[in-house]
């Protein structure tokens, strides 16, 4: 079946919060979000408002320097950012697949870094600069 496809305009961070927010509130353990969009497009503020929406407490900060947070909410969520991410040999040292399955939530920054080795389902989000302030955020579905 298809994916389904969304498209929002988000005018301010605030904007791209609310949107992380309520794909938090909606998700269930097992789901994956993967992350694409240039640096600074708003990556790391969409997985914050994910996080308020699945309840954890914990000020979420880019991941980028530990490659995996973990935080605690009304189910876990793993928070992986592959920024610095270069070669299969240090993907396969994160074991980030084998978190998929422990009933958690996972976001993926800059999932276009995971080489082909992201789960069979998963929740695409696109972050696109429009102005400064202003980005199109693409949700794509997988089909049931």
């Amino acid at each position: 079946m298809p994916e389904m496809e969304k498209k929002y305009i988000s005018h301010s961070e605030k904007d791209t919060l609310s949107l992380g927010r309520e794909l938090g509130e909606k998700a269930g353990p097992g789901t994956v979000f993967a992350l694409f969009g240039e640096l600074g497009s708003g990556k790391t503020i969409i997985a914050k408002g994910i996080a308020r929406g699945l309840g954890v407490t914990d000020e979420v900060t880019s991941a980028s320097f530990t490659l995996l947070e973990i935080y605690s909410g009304r189910i876990p969520l793993y928070h992986f950012d592959l920024y610095r991410i270069k070669t299969r040999a240090e993907l396969d040292l994160l074991f980030f697949e084998e978190y998929w399955d422990d009933g958690g939530v996972s976001i993926i920054e800059w999932a276009d870094r995971a080489q082909g080795r992201l789960p069979d389902e998963f929740i695409t989000i696109r972050i696109d600069y429009r102005t400064e302030t202003e980005r199109t955020i693409t949700i794509e579905y997988p089909g049931d």
